[in-house]
């Protein structure tokens, strides 16, 4: 008997790349002609994963993320790992706005997945673990078909495939 092949399909984002990435939107905050004395501050915490940005009207805070998502975009990191909870009023007359780094797969989107493999009928055992996806099966044939139909199918987040033995 053959020995299974298998792969692990996650939805992580390299906080290293996150943190460069608002840094530089950090900085150019302070250097852009039309954001430099508006107030807005952009903070990253890399240990929870949030995003807190805080500036003078709803216009201003759009700008700094559309400045974020353009230094995330450049450094590899997909948009859809950021998820943005809508704005909300701050101190004086200041808008807030909140958003997190999506890591890992939730377990009813896992469930969803690993349905639409099995319906694939290809000879391959797909399983829930934790916020990933174990796929496997003594085919590398069926688990490149499997790669194939996950990056053509949208699920709403990026997803990785690693461990591939």
């Amino acid at each position: 008997m053959a020995k299974d092949s298998s792969f692990d399909v996650v939805s992580e984002a390299d906080a290293q790349e996150v943190d460069n990435a608002c840094q530089q939107a950090a900085r150019e905050l302070r250097q852009r002609y039309d954001l430099k004395d508006s107030g807005a501050t952009l903070e990253f915490s890399r240990g929870e994963g949030s995003f807190v940005v805080q500036a003078p009207s709803e216009f201003v805070c759009a700008q700094v993320i559309d400045v974020l998502n353009s230094k995330l975009a450049r450094r590899g990191v997909d948009l859809r790992s950021v998820s943005w909870d809508d704005a909300r009023p701050a101190a004086g007359s200041s808008v807030r706005r909140e958003g997190r780094l999506v890591q890992g797969i939730e377990t009813a989107l896992a469930k969803r997945i690993a349905g639409d493999v099995r319906g694939l009928g290809l000879k391959c055992k797909v399983s829930v673990e934790g916020d990933r996806l174990r796929v496997s099966s003594p085919s590398k044939d069926a688990l490149q078909k499997v790669i194939g139909f996950l990056r053509d199918s949208d699920y709403g987040l990026p997803l990785q495939y690693v461990n591939y033995r």
